[in-house]
């Protein structure tokens, strides 16, 4: 142990349980330069285990990642029960059905201030409350304007809790397990989507809302049983607080020295620093990050993902598949595929990951383009709707292996936590304005040339490839400190 610190083999503990805290018995406010105090730190001979409380957490936590899944299937299932009990015409199911990237948009824009206020725990259960009363409002519409409100409610959720809750599971798991976990955030967005597409061929709509209530009744009640982030405690100064809630992540008899001192060093080296604005995210210190965070969240919507899923059933139809077959094939392929990638993140990487679900997306835009070429011009028509069928199925598989979920797990990464809310904030405006962009053009464009939109689609997947080969660096098995050290120092060579 360095200099300073000191063992320690007893305690006082919290709430009569010694053996439960970090020992925080000594300080010294002399020696360290802008007064930072050293703390003592329970050391133990065991072999580091990972305790339950990091899988509990990951599970609570991506109980937001279903409603982010949930929100974005909804529509599909159920356009034609809506639109025949309520009387909508289609310009009015378009709005409805679009007008969750507008409430995700603005979700976004104040997740990372939220998020950096009052914690991410604290976050999580407001944006499960919006949740909750958007599934409510829907259920219980009686008119256009109440489904849009919520709508609307269920957007601001979604677009927030795809901010924190891969920036939470990042920011409590260990460096060898954070890929992992911070995956299973799109394993429950998948599932969400998946199990929507489902049981809208079997409920009516109403009941459909009502089942989104159950994972916000969960979050809500598993955010009372969870720690906080302990780097978002450090930086708030919290210091007992920090080494209590990190000592819970890692086990009663786990070594944190290191890791303490590693994140007290770092949140030390930031203080500083003003708070960061939109504006300081363009200054040279960030410019590779915000251009790899950023960047990915760009091609992950441009790629064509949001217009595929929002319109899925649709597209089966136009390419004269059986509709219901084609969504049940389109939700197991997602859910499994994102399984698969979830298992390998960690010994693969990410980087040869992302390039992989590129090429696969492009090879699935290919076959697709080919499939509405043929039957355009009414050639092979026996043969385009398996062609359809197997291009859709290879992008989505491709979309789950790695694009899916590697840009969120990147962008709770790549960003200095001084600037991590900010920045995340407006990567996921980004990614949200995309998918708007991608989901309410997307009619149009297959209007005008059904094979066109996919080769569209599919150049913009052959440039993310080279992009990530290029500038998209590798973390795998760092911790966050040594990740955004390392960038730091790229950019100022």
């Amino acid at each position: 142990m360095s200099s300073g610190r000191t063992d320690v083999e007893n305690g006082h503990g919290v709430g009569g349980e010694a053996e439960r805290e970090p020992l925080l018995l000594s300080t010294s406010n002399g020696g360290a330069a802008g007064g930072a105090s050293k703390f003592s730190y329970r050391k133990s001979s065991s072999s580091r285990k990972q305790p339950w409380i990091v899988y509990l957490s990951t599970l609570v936590a991506i109980c937001g990642s279903y409603q982010f899944g949930s929100n974005v299937g909804y529509s599909s299932p159920t356009e034609s029960g809506i639109t025949e009990d309520l009387g909508l015409t289609t310009s009015e199911y378009s709005l409805f059905g679009s007008i969750v990237n507008i409430g995700a948009m603005v979700g976004a824009i104040t997740s990372g201030s939220i998020a950096d206020l009052i914690g991410r725990k604290g976050a999580m259960g407001v944006y499960g409350t919006f949740c909750t009363v958007g599934w409510l409002t829907i259920g219980f519409a009686q008119s256009a304007f109440a489904l849009d409100t919520g709508r609307l409610l269920g957007g601001y959720g979604m677009g927030a809790f795809s901010y924190v809750v891969p920036v939470y599971i990042a920011e409590i798991s260990p460096s060898e397990l954070r890929g992992r976990l911070t995956t299973c955030n799109q394993v429950m967005v998948s599932t969400g989507v998946s199990t929507v597409y489902i049981l809208g061929i079997l409920l009516p709509w109403r009941v459909l809302a009502f089942t989104g209530l159950v994972p916000c009744a969960l979050l809500l009640m598993g955010l009372l049983f969870i720690p906080e982030s302990p780097r978002w405690l450090a930086k708030k100064g919290r210091e007992k607080d920090f080494e209590v809630q990190l000592q819970r992540l890692r086990g009663h008899d786990a070594d944190i020295s290191s890791e303490a001192a590693e994140i007290q060093e770092y949140i030390d080296g930031l203080q500083h620093l003003p708070k960061a604005k939109v504006l300081d995210l363009f200054q040279i210190r960030y410019r590779h990050s915000l251009i790899v965070g950023v960047g990915l969240m760009v091609f992950q919507q441009l790629g064509g993902i949001s217009g595929i899923c929002f319109y899925a059933t649709s597209i089966f139809e136009a390419a004269g598949v059986s509709s219901n077959a084609g969504t049940i094939s389109y939700a197991c392929l997602q859910v499994v595929v994102t399984v698969l990638n979830t298992l390998v993140i960690d010994r693969i990487g990410k980087k040869p990951l992302v390039v992989v679900s590129a090429a696969g997306m492009l090879v699935g835009c290919v076959t697709a383009a080919t499939s509405f070429f043929l039957k355009t011009y009414g050639l092979a028509t026996s043969i385009s709707p398996a062609l359809a069928v197997a291009g859709l199925l290879i992008f989505i598989a491709g979309f789950a292996a790695g694009m899916a979920a590697i840009p969120w797990v990147v962008m709770s990464e790549i960003f200095p936590i001084n600037i991590k809310g900010t920045a995340g904030s407006f990567a996921t405006l980004v990614n949200w304005s995309c998918s708007w962009a991608v989901s309410y053009s997307f009619n149009f464009l297959m209007s005008t040339s059904s094979y066109g939109t996919f080769l569209l689609f599919g150049t913009v997947n052959a440039l993310c490839i080279l992009f990530v080969i290029k500038v998209v660096p590798e973390t795998k098995g760092r911790t966050l400190e040594k990740i955004h050290s390392s960038i730091t120092e790229l950019q100022v060579n």
